[in-house]
């Protein structure tokens, strides 16, 4: 009896973990010299997605990578090299801040939200810290963290 039921019950999560993998979206983002919201951009520069869903960012303009700069608890981070895609799974609800780290100080910065944001004021203070670092497009991030819900 107790084999049945840990059986089923094994049985059950592996469905549950086939279904899941199965509705996983893969999101695109490209990294941009110009694009819609002006120079050095990603696009898009803001998603809200669902955990295990994945994110490819594509360097359509040379010289561009994709680098996070906070993740939540628990989380992996991720580093592409420059000019180089790089296909990121995520799985932890919360906010991840994201930055193209040659272009940084230009304002080239994504904020990613997973599920819910249960790191939402460590998002919030670590956007601020990015913001001082920044000599262009200075309001670009604070547009994208009022998003956050």
């Amino acid at each position: 009896m107790h084999k049945k039921l840990a059986l089923g019950a094994l049985a059950l999560a592996a469905a549950s973990l086939i279904a899941a993998n199965a509705y996983a979206k893969t999101y695109t983002v490209k990294e941009l010299n110009s694009g819609a919201g002006g120079t050095f951009v990603f696009e898009p520069d803001f998603l809200h997605i669902q955990p295990g869903d994945s994110v490819e960012f594509v360097p359509s303009d040379a010289g561009h990578d994709s680098q996070s700069y906070l993740v939540p608890d628990g989380a992996q981070g991720w580093k592409s090299e420059i000019s180089k895609p790089i296909t990121v799974k995520l799985t932890k609800d919360g906010v991840y801040l994201y930055e193209c780290s040659p272009h940084h100080m230009f304002g080239m910065l994504g904020v990613i939200v997973v599920g819910k944001a249960v790191n939402e004021e460590a998002a919030e203070k670590a956007a601020k810290a990015m913001d001082a670092k920044l000599i262009m497009n200075k309001d670009r991030l604070d547009k994208l963290m009022d998003r956050v819900k």
